[in-house]
């Protein structure tokens, strides 16, 4: 009888070199043998992944003892349930928290290999949007620098978002196709394999103890599978795990409907289950959009849940201590139907009786809310949702009875706010609220800024901050200083390194010490080289891609994020508009040379954001060929913008623009990296602006516009954009140039609705902030034409923006919300 693997003694493996000739020779061994490719003829790309293969095998060795560390301490462990991780390459991050940069360096050049060459053919994941996945990102990153053992949890996306084009000015949305030639960072787990399932009827049962129990009879079911990503914390202390589901069929092919001749009806079930990990955020403008969207988003939060529920299980043999080892962690509204498939999935499949079920659920589940826009707190047709989910909108009907009784009886809640806090909004068609049902079934819920949270409390959840009072609290968003200062700002790192030595690599609010050196002339001396030389990498891309020529001299004003209306790359254009027209029409006066650079993603189906990207490239063309204007103002929109493209863009800013609608804005987490990367700011007091500017001091950061409160004012009490307007002549003229066809002379008319909405409500103040906005704008000219104040300013920018380190964040979470590590 063979020895069973548990009772077998099995060897450890060698411990492995790290120096630049062993890391060499095993480069070369992955290459022939895994890749089967001799070195004499392999490409770039085989020695990326050949690369890749050598570091993850010596991180795979610290996810190991990672996780038997965690089991042998029974140490709680946070479980991220996200719909996006925008994490970007991986491989410069994972050598980089090894601490192999030079080691591996060497050992490529040793075979003729440059590193930044093979690291650059790294694509992006396709994994995220915007700042949600790349908070989600730097979460993770940062819950293993911190000893914190995590799992996150999402989709395999196989085409992300979409790749930006753009043709004639207009954005045109392609496929991305990242994992095209496969993804050498994952690793396929067969064994953690789940059901889940969709439609169908529930049945009652009746249970050996005589209470009625529910069996949900799926129509249809999906097998989830998982790949997992091991995600290196600084110094490697700790590895934790990225897990992405990806939806196989039950049955691959009809073989019957295929032998029949109906080729394609046979890869139905196939493609239907694919379909649920093709695309992030499909359009749900149709109700097959709205469905696959709901699908998703249960998909992956039944497939996390039931992976969890397995796990600890299998360790302590029991789900009552599931609060003391457990905390989930909902990152916005996306995963809030997991409130329901845990209740379904512990009454259901584990026998708990409905109100210890929610005990348990409760006191397991925290919520992120990251928006405080109504429209973007997900809401269902209670049809869609009755059909597709039948045993969950049960159980949310009896959780929604449950909580509107406690209000009514123990809170004497009124009609209206009994409405308000109902997880089905009454008010037209019948729709599911998952911001509620987050907010009622979390023990925690948090903003991501002090301004947000307050905001919290007096907005969307008004009510339910009555009913609950001891429910929401503020976690402020900060960034992992490993991708966003060590990687993308190797220059800046050493000056830092030679002025206050290198303690900042590990406690981020030790650049502190930099402040002595802000007014020091031959230290800002070096530190304007440093930016100098992002400057001018930043513009041999925008050359190399859009064969536009830059001046690294200019200033560099740089507007990177998600195009909404909100986020106010109107404002911005209008004013490049208005500046414009005064550089022609007074050419004596002594302009400051800038360069307007924007980059971001519309929704496909958000006409005003792409109408808006389309107003920047018209402009841009208009301008750029202008000679009235000298080569004092370029406009640029960089395509495709990703993690990559932010690294590039981060360092060279000189100017960071931050000028979202005040009380709109949850946190916003570039302001923080520009920053940090020696930027000045031009904002609002919006999101984590208000508490950068208490960090930096209000010397160091230029503000303007109206509040919160003041934008609350305006919209309650009406104001009047035309009469704005018409008092404001930079304003009027920018606007009749866009209005009557200076930029688009064949389509005179094309964005006649983006200025008349200002004239006729202006919900955006675009209008409203103007001459605020540019009023700081010559403000900035004034402080960049005395160049030792402008680095006094910027370099104390740097020395302040420790605490916004997303180590902080998670220390904040782990200790208030989740009490883990």
């Amino acid at each position: 009888m063979q020895n069973s693997p548990e009772t077998t003694e099995i060897p450890s493996p060698p411990q492995r070199q790290t120096d630049p000739a062993t890391l060499a020779a095993d480069i070369v061994e992955r290459l022939i043998y895994r890749i089967g490719k001799d070195a004499k003829v392999a490409k770039p790309h085989d020695w990326l992944t050949a690369s890749v293969l050598v570091i993850r095998d010596r991180i795979i060795d610290r996810w190991m003892e990672s996780t038997r560390r965690t089991y042998e301490s029974g140490g709680k462990r946070v479980y991220y349930l996200s719909l996006e991780f925008l994490i970007g390459r991986l491989t410069r991050d994972a050598v980089s928290n090894l601490g192999l940069m030079d080691e591996l360096r060497e050992a490529l050049k040793s075979l003729g290999v440059d590193f930044d060459v093979i690291a650059a053919l790294e694509p992006d994941a396709a994994l995220g949007n915007g700042g949600l996945g790349r908070l989600a990102a730097c979460f993770m990153e940062s819950m293993a620098t911190t000893d914190i053992p995590a799992y996150g949890y999402g989709i395999r996306y196989v085409h992300g978002l979409f790749r930006q084009q753009i043709a004639e000015g207009w954005q045109v949305e392609l496929p991305e196709t990242w994992l095209a030639h496969g993804n050498p960072w994952e690793f396929e787990r067969r064994e953690s394999a789940y059901e889940v399932g969709f439609g169908g009827s529930v049945e009652s049962v009746l249970a050996p103890d005589g209470d009625a129990r529910y069996v949900w009879k799926p129509s249809e079911r999906v097998i989830a599978i998982a790949y997992d990503t091991p995600i290196v914390g600084w110094r490697a202390n700790r590895v934790n795990t990225l897990r992405l589901w990806t939806a196989q069929p039950i049955d691959p092919i009809l073989l019957d409907a295929f032998n029949a001749g109906d080729h394609i009806g046979a890869l139905r079930e196939s493609n239907k289950a694919e379909s649920l990990a093709r695309v992030l955020y499909p359009a749900d403008g149709t109700p097959a959009g709205q469905e696959l969207r709901l699908r998703q988003e249960f998909f992956f939060s039944s497939a996390s849940l039931q992976d969890i529920l397995r796990r600890h299980r299998q360790q302590y043999n029991t789900l009552e201590n599931l609060s003391d080892k457990v905390a989930i962690q909902l990152n916005d509204t996306h995963p809030s139907v997991s409130i329901a498939e845990l209740m379904r999935l512990l009454c259901d499949v584990h026998g708990y009786e409905f109100n210890a079920a929610w005990d348990i659920t409760r006191k397991t589940i925290s919520y992120t809310n990251h928006t405080l826009l109504p429209e973007a707190l997900e809401t269902w047709p209670v049809p869609l949702f009755e059909r597709l989910l039948p045993r969950h909108m049960q159980i949310i009907y009896g959780i929604n009875a449950k909580i509107l009784l406690e209000a009514r009886k123990e809170k004497n809640f009124s009609d209206p706010q009994i409405r308000a806090i109902s997880i089905i909004d009454e008010s037209g068609d019948r729709r599911v609220r998952m911001g509620n049902l987050a907010f009622i079934g979390s023990h925690s819920i948090n903003g991501v800024s002090a301004l947000h949270t307050d905001l919290m409390k007096v907005t969307v959840f008004a009510d339910l901050h009555r009913l609950y009072p001891d429910r929401i609290n503020n976690k402020t968003n900060g960034i992992t200083p490993r991708r966003w200062l060590n990687q993308c700002n190797p220059g800046l790192v050493n000056l830092l390194k030679e002025a206050i030595g290198d303690r900042f690599l590990d406690d981020t609010e030790a650049l502190q010490s930099l402040n002595a050196f802000a007014d020091d002339a031959e230290f800002q001396k070096k530190f304007a080289a440093v930016k100098r030389e992002n400057k001018s990498k930043l513009s041999q891309l925008i050359q190399s891609r859009m064969g536009l020529k830059l001046d690294p001299s200019a200033m560099f004003d740089i507007q990177v994020k998600r195009i909404h209306e909100y986020k106010r790359q109107l404002l911005n254009i209008i004013e490049a508009v208005a500046l414009y027209d005064q550089m022609r029409s007074r050419p004596e006066q002594d302009w400051v040379p800038r360069v307007k650079i924007f980059a971001g993603k519309a929704a496909p189906s958000y006409h005003n954001a792409k109408l808006i990207i389309k107003l920047a490239n018209d402009v841009a063309r208009v301008v750029n060929s202008d000679p009235a204007v000298r080569g004092l103002l370029k406009i640029v929109f960089v395509p495709n913008y990703n993690v990559s493209l932010a690294e590039v863009l981060v360092p060279a800013a000189d100017l960071s623009e931050q000028i979202s609608t005040a009380g709109m804005e949850a946190s916003g987490t570039g302001n923080m990296k520009f920053a940090l990367n020696g930027a000045l700011t031009i904002g609002t007091l919006d999101g984590a602006n208000v508490e950068m500017r208490d960090y930096v001091g209000a010397d160091n950061i230029q503000i303007f516009g109206m509040t919160a409160e003041e934008v609350t004012k305006v919209r309650t009490e009406g104001h009047n954009p035309r009469a704005i307007i018409e008092a404001s002549r930079e304003l009027s003229q920018a606007l009749h140039a866009i209005r009557t066809g200076v930029f688009s002379p064949d389509d005179p008319n094309r964005f006649a609705s983006l200025v008349d909405g200002l004239y006729q409500h202006d919900w955006f103040l675009v209008a409203g902030d103007f001459d605020a906005y540019a009023n700081a704008q010559r403000e900035v000219d004034r402080i960049w034409a005395d160049e030792k104040s402008w680095f006094s300013k910027t370099i104390r920018n740097t020395a302040r923006m420790g605490w916004f380190s997303s180590d902080r964040t998670i220390r904040q979470y782990a200790k208030e919300i989740w009490r883990a590590g």
